[in-house]
Parts: structure tokens; sequence; C-alpha cells
């Protein structure tokens, strides 16, 4: 199955791509007061791109057999996955004011881009890491 490697990283890559790009286009929804924030034509679509990302995600933990747990980029991954997603269900609907959904907005913002970080340097510090060497 190591021969389907490319295309499966390709899919989750699309996927990583489409998945902040539609929370990005939420938020900023989320931020003018529209209504169409919580469309359930938006949800529905992050739901349905969120379970391909996460398929994707374990059939390549699968095939490069890196884990979570033991290989620490992929924890740091895993770790920051559960920040983006706290601060992200804060800043679409959660948070009580504005200001508080905004913060959590740019918050999972920032913590989207250091896992991409995280992903690319295949470190756990990710964007860190360049920034000190």
């Amino acid at each position: 199955m190591i021969e389907f490697y490319p295309q499966i990283k390709a899919v989750h890559v699309a996927a990583v791509i489409a998945s902040g790009s539609l929370f990005a286009a939420r938020g900023l929804l989320m931020l003018v007061n529209s209504r169409w924030t919580h469309h359930a034509v938006l949800r529905y679509a992050s739901y349905a791109i969120d379970t391909v990302l996460l398929t994707a995600a374990l059939m390549l933990t699968s095939l490069i057999r890196q884990y979570p747990g033991t290989h620490g980029w992929l924890t740091t991954k895993v770790v920051f996955l559960a920040v983006y997603i706290v601060l992200g269900t804060f800043a679409l609907k959660r948070a009580r004011t504005r200001w508080g959904r905004g913060l959590c907005f740019a918050g999972a913002l920032s913590v989207y881009l250091f896992i991409v970080s995280v992903a690319r340097a295949h470190s756990g510090f990710g964007i860190f890491l360049r920034l000190g060497g």
C-alpha cells in the first residue's frame, strides 16, 4: 500500500488547505456578524473535509509507521490539533462576546499555522526551529 503514499499525502495536504480556508472564511463571516457563519452547507462541508483529513492522516500514519506518542512531531500535531479544535469552537459559537470570539479566532488561526509548520519541519518546534537556527 506504500505505493499510494504520494496520492494519500496529496489528499491530506489538500484537505488541510481546504479545512483551514473554510475555517478562516467562517471566522471572517463571524467577525462581520453574517448569518452565513453557521449555514448548514458550510457546517456540513467542514465535517466532510475534516473527515477526509482525519482519514488521510490515519492512513499516512499507518503507512509510514510513525505514531503520536512515539514520534515527537506527530505528538505535537495531535496536542495542538486539540487546542485548535477548542479555540475554533469558541471562535465560531461558544465565546460569549464578539471580542472573545475574535481572540479565539486569532488564536485558532495561529495554532493552525503552527501545526502546518510542525508538519513541514517534522519537528515539534515547527516554525520556531527556523527562528532559533
